[in-house]
């Protein structure tokens, strides 16, 4: 059975700089190209989420500027229900990103409009949303208004879905209701306590995985091209993904999740989620920024 899906997250102007290599502390290099896009972790699952057959409704909030009315735009045209972004007295977020040949890439986040939201209010879209809602949620809002966005879902028996990005600590009874986490290799071994170093193999994973998944009701852990790992308290599996050329890998992420989101919230089972967020992923690598071209 089909549920609402609610997407609470950023959205940002992405700016994005194409250079040979990154560039070392203090080194100034010449770009090679730039070019400019919708961002923002909760924006771009949102529209993967809605290019994977949701409708998705995002709650968040933008900058009275020419920014954020773009962005808004954007997200609509993309199929998202615009009706809860809000407008912020605080510029739309930014995002300065860097991607080299090798298809790798840094980003530097200016929050904005987006350490806006509070509690109150955002707990109130969910509740509007009706009963039983998938909620995904990410780390790039301020983390109180997560909290209470969750709880409100949980109350109506929906399932919450997090995306531990950027990683953070966060409380127990948060992750406890998690169903699933999603972490890449480095953000699982932050909530386990653990050096990321020590994550080297898809045998390393698996284990850092069993180990989570006493934490949370149900976990996800994105290898980039290892594929995934997932599962519950009951055992946790590998799914490998397709081998292709990377582009770049700015978005990657959030397609998967947006798409595993959205196939959740369709009433599938957590496997064939995980297997469609892979293929979205490995789609999302073959070109240039966080949004894919229309086909």
């Amino acid at each position: 059975m089909t549920a609402p899906l609610i997407v609470l997250g950023s959205a940002n102007r992405d700016l994005v700089v194409l250079v040979s290599r990154h560039p070392l502390p203090g080194e100034t290099l010449l770009a090679t190209g730039t070019t400019t896009g919708v961002g923002g972790k909760g924006a771009n699952q949102a529209l993967a989420a809605a290019r994977a057959g949701a409708t998705p409704g995002f709650v968040g909030a933008v900058g009275a500027d020419a920014e954020g009315d773009e962005l808004v735009q954007a997200l609509a045209d993309g199929g998202v229900d615009v009706t809860h972004v809000r407008r912020s007295m605080l510029p739309t977020g930014l995002a300065l990103i860097t991607v080299s040949d090798a298809g790798e890439n840094t980003i530097v986040v200016a929050q904005g409009a987006n350490a806006s939201l509070e509690p109150e209010q955002v707990a109130g879209d969910v509740a509007a949303t009706g009963q039983g809602p998938v909620l995904l949620a990410q780390l790039e809002v301020p983390l109180d208004a997560v909290e209470a966005a969750a709880r409100t879902a949980g109350r109506s028996g929906g399932r919450f879905v997090l995306n531990l990005s950027p990683a953070r600590e966060v409380p127990d009874s948060l992750l406890e209701i998690c169903d699933p986490l999603v972490v890449n290799e480095s953000e699982a071994a932050l909530v386990a306590g653990r050096d990321a170093a020590s994550v080297e193999s898809v045998d390393d994973a698996l284990e850092l995985a069993q180990a989570l998944a006493g934490r949370c009701r149900s976990i996800v852990i994105t290898l980039g091209g290892d594929g995934a790992v997932f599962g519950d308290q009951s055992g946790v599996t590998h799914v490998p993904a397709e081998k292709v050329k990377v582009i770049d890998t700015t978005g990657a992420g959030d397609a998967f999740v947006g798409t595993l989101a959205a196939r959740l919230a369709r009433g599938e089972e957590l496997a064939d989620a995980v297997e469609a967020g892979l293929a979205a992923g490995t789609a999302a690598v073959q070109h240039l920024g966080a949004q894919p071209p229309r086909a």
